[in-house]
């Protein structure tokens, strides 16, 4: 993605005009840089951008859980954004009692679905005890299941992957405390794939290599989940997880999260069961499309972001499922500017959809330069009606917020079918059902994501940091 837009093309995708943004940069509300007579804004404020235009806000206090049925599975869910992987948990019969959020428009969503359920926002402010008063249970009383995505940005590849040295990924070991601390029957992490490979200290690549120790273990690739798991493997948890494309699971959608499982009462449980398969693998249906998620989706008005005119007019050129290469190759310059030049495929520059295959992995804002999610024929972006149903979200799931926010909350948000997936694993331990396997069924894009194949690698490394080591002391 291009590190800098023009304030054109920043008026563009916020929807207003290029004298609003000039006196938004002006103002300090939106970070600048002036190259010569221009302004360039960078691209990452995007997605956080906060519009004075905006709705004001219902002040959205915390509160306890206000219904008291009794349920017979119960969760309380951490992180729960816009409750993707809980509504995913209750369709197979798991009872969320208690979100935890600390975004405005998230506890909004919340608040509006589910209104009876606790509500709480930053889980350091609450002593794990306190939260499971908010949720209404005894001291005495059971927790079956905690889960939580705790906030990816500090392990994602895209960022600086700082780990447990940045203020997101200090949140995680508190997630982590409060599993141990209140020992659920199960608890389930989920996270981006750069949580397999981030180290739990940073080394500045200058300290690295000839002349310089060898790498220590908290310093090696995969060091952040090592310390984590070491964590719950200390606490008596048994622990499985795996890199899962969600298609597999019969999500209209390529996308990949780690899924860790643990249970308390040490076993380590199976992978998830895939309901799909690509290419029709073990006989199973195969995966949903775009076509099959906007099958049922009748509505007048679509709410979207707009393209910049200037990409409107290749795309225009463009069929389904075809993108910037697909172009008259004489524009292929043109069409990406100085994007063209950096290195990579570029495949999410000027893509349109395919109306017969998954949709890629749904990003905050699907009219960033980088990653265009285009309907496979209008002249749009993807709607927040169409990003609701590659998402699964019931069509009476409200969500709340303005329109950037409401694109963050669905993009970030967990497919409902792999919280179902879940769900339904879980359900068949407890009730000492069957679980089928699928022996070497290819759950990701990539080799080596599971558990088994994960802890191989990290026992080779110490093997050879081992003689590194042992090499290092010898020349000094």
């Amino acid at each position: 993605m291009p590190d800098y837009l023009s304030v054109k093309e920043t008026a563009e995708i916020l929807s207003h005009s290029e004298q609003h943004i000039r006196r938004l940069i002006r103002t300090g509300k939106i970070p600048a840089e002036k190259i010569g007579r221009q302004w360039l804004i960078p691209s990452s404020i995007i997605d956080e951008f906060d519009s004075e235009d905006g709705i004001a806000y219902n002040n959205i206090s915390n509160h306890s859980r206000r219904s008291f049925n009794k349920a017979k599975i119960k969760c309380i869910s951490y992180f729960s954004g816009a409750m993707g992987m809980d509504i995913g948990l209750e369709e197979s019969g798991i009872e969320v009692l208690l979100a935890s959020e600390i975004d405005d428009a998230c506890r909004m969503t919340i608040e509006r679905n589910k209104p009876d359920i606790a509500l709480i926002g930053d889980i350091r402010d609450y002593d794990p005890f306190e939260v499971k008063k908010k949720a209404g249970l005894s001291q005495e009383d059971e927790i079956d299941l905690i889960v939580g995505g705790p906030p990816c940005q500090a392990f994602s590849s895209a960022g600086k992957r700082q780990g447990f040295h940045d203020e997101r990924g200090n949140v995680f070991l508190t997630f982590i405390n409060h599993i141990i601390a209140l020992r659920p029957r199960f608890a389930v992490i989920e996270n981006v794939r750069g949580l397999l490979s981030a180290p739990l200290v940073h080394r500045p690549h200058e300290r690295r290599g000839f002349g310089y120790p060898p790498l220590t273990p908290d310093e090696e690739k995969g060091g952040a989940l090592n310390h984590i798991l070491d964590m719950l493997l200390e606490a008596g948890y048994g622990i499985s997880f795996n890199l899962y494309n969600s298609a597999n699971f019969g999500a209209p959608q390529v996308r990949e999260r780690v899924i860790i499982i643990c249970s308390r009462d040490g076993e380590r449980l199976p992978y998830l069961i895939p309901t799909h398969s690509d290419n029709g693998l073990y006989d199973l249906p195969p995966w949903k499309t775009v076509s099959d998620a906007f099958e049922d989706l009748k509505c007048s008005k679509h709410d979207f972001v707009k393209f910049p005119e200037k990409r409107l007019k290749y795309y225009r050129m463009l069929k389904p499922g075809q993108y910037w290469r697909d172009l008259p190759e004489k524009l292929h310059k043109e069409a990406l500017g100085a994007s063209y030049y950096a290195g990579g495929g570029k495949t999410g520059f000027l893509r349109r959809l395919a109306w017969d295959k998954p949709s890629p992995t749904l990003v905050t804002h699907p009219a960033m330069p980088a990653t265009d999610l285009a309907h496979p024929t209008e002249d749009r972006p993807l709607s927040i009606q169409e990003y609701k149903c590659i998402q699964q979200f019931p069509k009476d799931w409200v969500i709340e917020g303005r329109l950037l926010e409401q694109y963050r909350q669905i993009g970030n948000a967990v497919p409902i079918s792999l919280g179902r997936a879940i769900g339904s694993l879980l359900i068949k331990y407890i009730n000492k059902q069957d679980i089928h396997t699928y022996p070497d069924f290819p759950y990701s894009r990539y080799k080596d994501t599971d558990d088994i194949s994960w802890k191989k690698q990290i026992l080779e490394r110490t093997r050879k940091r081992r003689l590194s080591k042992q090499d290092f002391l010898f020349e000094s």
